[in-house]
């Protein structure tokens, strides 16, 4: 980010006073008002709740232009990634910001598969939770509790600690994630083949149980493979942004990914795939498709359609193109044709992009919308949904986090505020008080 010649004034109306504030622009997309001293120039803050106009950092890892629909990660187009590439090479670009030469890759795949088993007392960890609990209540417990067993890798300020906490996170995930699954179906604990890719690998821990071999089905392991491509990262969201405030106190890595998960757990954030799928199991049949679009188009009418739209992209996500054809090519992989759920969520779609009102107000589906779909046609429960999104995302997560190390300010997140509470008094004792 360097700063352009030219400033904006800022003029306050009641005292005629005016100060000029530096511009400041990236490689691409809109350029930004520096306003670090706004405060001690003008006595003033900015107000801007949910931080929807302000910068909070500078990052070289993702961009989005929601207007246009474009997603780039280290300037390479999503989908192309998705379509060329693969989750390891990914989270290594995220991670260094080039694609691996095929030596690196090699090293990369080596450093990540041989982290991918847990201490084995962290087995025991999960019998302290009910058997009912939700799988993201136990990611938050034992991902928080790494730290209490690879105190190795805790000392942030150690390039080389820090990296192997990277390795540890990306490897330890899928892992964890298969290990909450099955504790919620009672089966035991699966552990890792060093022989597989990253997404065989966890279907295999999923899936397989001791009884019977487990055959890896190719295009569900790809499908999966997509599925953590699109979910890897997505620039400043909520739960990148707390990965990056927790780690400004100086936090652990292992603690800053916890903190990470919970925020994603939210149903307005890592949640929606499963409000989807909540959404169709409500509409119930495809004749009901009719209504719900009526519904849908009643300002009126305090009906959602959930997987459509998206608050980033005012254009088709990206990322919902490649999910579309990853979604038909596992159900027919599958031959799932009769099963009412997934039949009321293709027929929405296809009244949903051929209606006027959806097309004009650019309501298209996104990636949500057939995530849900796809996962819930591998044999994952919805507790599981946000799970998924937890164990892709922590690729993006460990690349903020370790980008933040490489800022020449590093600085505690401190937001300010707006209070609009009481003002100064004095205290009044118990028997005075009406």
């Amino acid at each position: 980010m360097t700063t352009t010649p030219h400033t904006v004034t800022l003029t306050d109306d009641a005292t005629g006073r005016s100060w000029k504030l530096p511009v400041m622009e990236g490689s691409t997309g809109p350029n930004v008002i520096d306003i670090r001293k706004l405060y001690g120039e003008t006595g003033f803050f900015t107000h801007d709740p949910g931080f929807t106009s302000t910068s909070s950092c500078e990052s070289k890892i993702t961009f989005i232009d929601g207007d246009k629909g474009i997603l780039l990660h280290r300037g390479y187009p999503i989908a192309e990634l998705a379509e060329k590439s693969d989750f390891l090479e990914v989270a290594y670009l995220l991670q260094f910001g080039e694609l691996p030469d095929p030596v690196q890759k090699k090293e990369w795949i080596k450093n990540i598969t041989y982290h991918t088993m847990v201490h084995e007392q962290l087995s025991t960890f999960f019998n302290g939770f009910r058997r009912d609990a939700h799988p993201m209540a136990i990611m938050c417990g034992v991902v928080g509790a790494l730290s209490a067993f690879y105190h190795d890798s805790t000392d942030i300020h150690d390039e080389n600690q820090r990296e192997i906490a990277c390795h540890r996170l990306i490897a330890k995930m899928p892992t964890l994630a298969a290990m909450a699954f099955k504790f919620a179906l009672g089966q035991p604990f699966v552990y890792p083949q060093n022989s597989l890719s990253y997404a065989e690998n966890f279907l295999y821990m999923a899936f397989s149980v001791p009884a019977e071999p487990y055959r890896i089905n190719p295009v569900l392991a790809r499908a999966m493979d997509k599925i953590f491509i699109l979910h890897a990262d997505h620039e400043q969201n909520a739960s990148t942004s707390t990965v990056r405030l927790a780690s400004s106190s100086g936090a652990n890595p292992f603690a800053c990914i916890a903190a990470g998960i919970t925020s994603l757990w939210g149903p307005a954030h890592g949640g929606a795939n499963e409000a989807v799928l909540k959404m169709l199991m409500e509409i119930g049949s495809k004749d009901r498709i009719p209504e719900i679009v009526r519904r849908a188009k009643d300002k009126n009418d305090s009906f959602r359609l959930m997987g459509f739209g998206h608050r980033v992209y005012k254009n088709y996500d990206p990322r919902a193109k490649v999910m579309q054809q990853t979604c038909r090519e596992v159900l027919a992989e599958l031959g799932i044709k009769n099963d009412p759920l997934l039949e009321t969520a293709m027929e929405l779609e296809r009244v949903a992009l051929q209606d006027d009102y959806f097309i004009e107000k650019k309501l298209y589906p996104n990636v949500d919308f057939y995530s849900g779909i796809i996962l819930r046609a591998m044999g994952f429960p919805m507790s599981m949904f946000t799970v998924l999104f937890a164990l892709a995302r922590t690729a993006g997560w460990v690349a903020h986090w370790q980008e933040q190390f490489r800022e020449k300010e590093q600085k505690i997140g401190r937001p300010r505020q707006l209070y609009t509470g009481a003002v100064e008094r004095s205290f009044v004792p118990l028997d005075q008080r009406k």
